[in-house]
């Protein structure tokens, strides 16, 4: 069976190749990083800490993986930022909103069972099963469950682009960025979020239906009004 043979790439001989070769590379570059900018722009000062959050009524925390069935590290953690808000008393509902597309993995439910170990009440946390990516946790925070203002938790490198999503969605929203290790788990998810921003962008652009809509559920007005 005959070798293939990969051709090396070769440089421009010429010096205008070369800067042409130059201005392609930084026009990529300037393209591919452009979402990203857009994140931190839109966003402005919408984010902060739990001491830093505005009384909103409602809180959104968005799934983050399950680790044998339990909220993973990162998860736990932005379910620790929900407790401190409701106890502040700056949030009454906390709507969780997770991944439940298999019989066997259940966001949702993990979300609820640890915030209620940590004294949150049973009948103030709002479970969304169908909150497949960002965009349609958003979208369904408003079509769905009728939040017009909350806030928001994420890591820090998500926060921006879940405030960006829900604003787009018509959900009024300031951000909680957790702290967390900045582990392999931490750099992947920086990483991700070069990519995920351009997706998010065309998102905005284009307000695609989510996954799942579904009928109008009254959990949290239920919450609220609790």
């Amino acid at each position: 069976m005959p070798r293939i043979r990969w051709k090396r790439p070769r440089l421009p001989r010429t010096r205008a190749g070369r800067r042409r070769l130059v201005r392609g590379v930084v026009a990529g570059c300037v393209l591919a990083l452009a979402p990203a900018t857009w994140l931190y722009t839109s966003t402005g000062n919408r984010i902060g800490t739990v001491a830093d959050a505005p009384s909103s009524g409602v809180a959104v925390v968005f799934g983050a993986g399950l680790w044998n069935g339990e909220p993973s590290p990162y998860l736990a953690g932005r379910l620790d930022a929900a407790v401190r808000l409701y106890r502040a008393g700056k949030v009454k509902a906390v709507l969780v909103t997770g991944d439940n597309s298999r019989t066997d993995y259940d966001e949702p439910d993990a979300m609820r069972g640890y915030l209620v170990r940590h004294g949150v009440p049973d009948t103030s946390v709002v479970s969304d099963f169908a909150g497949f990516d960002t965009w349609d946790s958003c979208v369904r925070a408003k079509k769905v469950f009728g939040v017009d203002r909350a806030v928001l938790v994420s890591q820090g490198f998500h926060i921006r682009r879940a405030v960006a999503l829900c604003e787009a969605a018509g959900v009024r929203s300031y951000g909680v960025g957790v702290d967390a290790t900045h582990n392999v788990t931490w750099y992947y998810g920086g990483a991700r979020e070069v990519f995920a921003a351009g997706k998010a962008l065309l998102d905005v652009v284009f307000k695609p239906d989510p996954t799942f809509l579904g009928p109008k559920e009254p959990g949290v007005a239920r919450a609220l009004a609790d």
